[in-house]
């Protein structure tokens, strides 16, 4: 996936601009964006503070490392369940 060459902050940096008064137009020329891309901006990260942003990282990190610790024990615990199926 490409990545951006704008940091969440400074997404929603410049969607602050734009609530306080400034034209899309005017920040896209700016940016050096397209309009799409700052209404898509808009649609994910609309409403949303830096500290709101932060904690969201932290959250799905958290998941991320939840997640994979559920795959090892469900592995482990198929593991034990094949070898205590087995007659030996």
């Amino acid at each position: 996936m490409k990545r951006s060459k704008f940091s969440e902050s400074q997404i929603i940096k410049a969607l602050k601009k734009n609530e306080s008064g400034r034209s899309v137009e005017e920040i896209s020329r700016e940016l050096g964006i397209n309009k799409g891309t700052f209404y898509t901006w808009r649609k994910k990260y609309g409403g949303m503070e830096v500290s709101h942003l932060k904690r969201l990282k932290e959250l799905e990190a958290e998941n991320r490392k939840l997640k994979r610790m559920y795959a090892e024990q469900a592995l482990r615990l198929e593991m034990a369940r094949d070898v205590i199926s087995k007659k030996w």
